[in-house]
């Protein structure tokens, strides 16, 4: 009928006999089926059915050959591709799919289930699918060995500030934390006159000097010690130091600037005061209100140091208080900026030790007159009764030198319970008291400056507990901080569910 009709069948639609069992089959080169071809070829012959993964407990990384350990959560991608790696053989085949089979987390156990192809007797191609099974065993890495060790960190960084307080190092303490500078710190020591940190790479450490360039004036110097040299392969071992110098300068410090240095900032005058410490010194001119930056390149090229510091400060009184118009300040050619913030002010003081005692009052000018009022009370300098040591400060006239400079306004109302707190880089041992007056002074320059509270994580304190209400109707003249400042603080308590 086929014949008659004039249809002859094609290649595709023929059929043949398996060779080995007879099923009708497709025609191909091996002539046998699927099954018969498993039987007799195994395309997975040289690929290991089980391997062994290197784990680390202490850093809970992989270890991947030759020399490296990588961090992979389970059935990750980073994972499946270090499982691959592990398998010799594998290029053989053309592989088609890989996926994990689930096993108990703690079996010590991965599987891994494989999908290849391979050409098989006469260019046959043959699909299977087969599971590796891979035993996590555990391994100290280089790291974590080198940390169990006494001399485990190959660099470390130096933090020194030879100043009198220690407020500098509070602020630094913070703004660390804020960032998450210390991360990758293997260790935080602390000493007298700053903190060490303890790094296993030296890219850590230059990391970390990196960010103390950025954040406050200091400068730097590196060396190197060897510690082992293998001749052979030709291979040095060396500890890497990093000491940082911060400015000895601290926030409410009073200055005296060298006669060059006063040239190069637009002629201000050689006494000022710092009011602010970031990767500059900001200086002002209590007599002026004029402003200048001096940054750490141009501090070490002309050298100064403070003449009075915070724990010298005095409190007067305001009795009279008149604010200087602009005509009648004093301007010349090449003046610095002035500051737009401050108002420059003739104030009239009595030492508050000797009010109602001795009412001769002292003038002076201060650039506080925009906070300032008749009955306040300041903290101030006396430099007329106070021994000054330095030789810029020697070479001055007389006439230029102010009787009295104001720092800041004293509330003479007490500040309510602190619902706040900070943290520290170290809970165990710490490189400074916070019970000293350092540290309160600290914390009372956070609740007077905005500007620096947007740099400090400043989180509510659970143990101290004031109504919410009262806090917000706080009518007290002294500067806080508000509730919508405050970070609430992750506190991780184990309960007993009840049955």
């Amino acid at each position: 009928m086929e014949q008659a009709f004039g249809y002859t069948p094609t290649q595709s639609e023929q059929k043949i006999l398996c060779c080995e069992c007879g099923v009708p089959i497709e025609p191909n080169p091996a002539n046998m089926c699927v099954a018969c071809l498993r039987s007799h070829v195994d395309i997975t012959e040289g690929i290991p059915k089980q391997a062994t993964l290197q784990f680390c407990r202490g850093c809970e990384r992989y270890f991947q050959p030759p020399s490296e350990w990588v961090s992979c959560s389970l059935e990750s991608r980073e994972l499946l591709s270090l499982c691959l790696k592990k398998l010799k053989g594998l290029n053989r085949v053309k592989l088609v799919d890989a996926s994990f089979v689930w096993t108990e987390p703690h079996s010590k156990r991965i599987k891994v289930k494989l999908t290849v192809h391979g050409e098989v007797l006469g260019g046959a191609m043959l699909q299977q699918v087969f599971i590796v099974e891979y035993t996590v065993s555990h391994q100290m890495c280089t790291d974590c060995h080198r940390n169990e060790a006494q001399n485990y960190w190959r660099a470390s960084v130096q933090v020194r500030q030879k100043s009198e307080n220690k407020k500098t190092f509070y602020y630094l303490e913070q703004l660390i934390l804020k960032h998450k500078v210390h991360d990758n710190t293997l260790g935080i020591k602390p000493v007298h006159e700053g903190l060490d940190f303890y790094y296993a790479t030296e890219s850590h450490a230059r990391k970390m000097v990196d960010f103390l360039n950025a954040v406050l004036p200091c400068k730097y110097q590196h060396s190197k010690k060897l510690i082992s040299h293998d001749v052979h392969s030709n291979v040095y071992n060396y500890k890497f130091t990093y000491s940082v110098d911060i400015v000895p300068v601290s926030k409410d410090s009073i200055v005296c600037l060298p006669k060059k240095l006063t040239h190069q900032l637009g002629g201000i005058s050689p006494i000022c005061l710092v009011y602010r410490v970031s990767n500059t010194l900001h200086l002002i001119d209590p007599s002026t209100a004029q402003i200048a930056e001096v940054s750490s390149t141009i501090f070490w090229r002309y050298p100064f140091k403070s003449i009075c510091n915070p724990r010298q400060l005095v409190e007067y009184v305001v009795m009279d208080i008149e604010p200087i118009l602009d005509k009648n300040r004093t301007h010349f050619p090449g003046q610095g900026a002035i500051s737009s913030k401050h108002i420059l002010s003739d104030v009239w003081l009595v030492r508050a030790s000797e009010l109602g005692i001795n009412d001769n009052t002292i003038h002076s000018r201060t650039h506080l007159g925009h906070i300032l009022k008749p009955g306040d009370s300041a903290f101030g300098y006396n430099l007329e009764d106070s021994n000054i040591n330095d030789t810029n400060f020697e070479n001055l006239d007389k006439n230029q030198i102010p009787d009295i400079i104001l720092v800041k306004k004293c509330y003479a109302n007490k500040q309510r319970q602190r619902i706040w707190k900070l943290k520290h880089l170290t809970n165990e041992v710490t490189a400074f008291d916070t019970d000293t007056n350092d540290y309160h002074e600290f914390l009372n320059e956070l609740e007077m400056d905005p500007e620096m509270r947007q740099n400090v994580n400043i989180f509510k304190d659970s143990s101290k507990q004031i109504p919410v209400d009262e806090y917000d109707t706080y009518t007290g003249n002294g500067p806080y901080i508000t509730l919508e400042e405050m970070l609430d603080d992750l506190a991780i308590d184990d309960v007993e569910m009840a049955e």
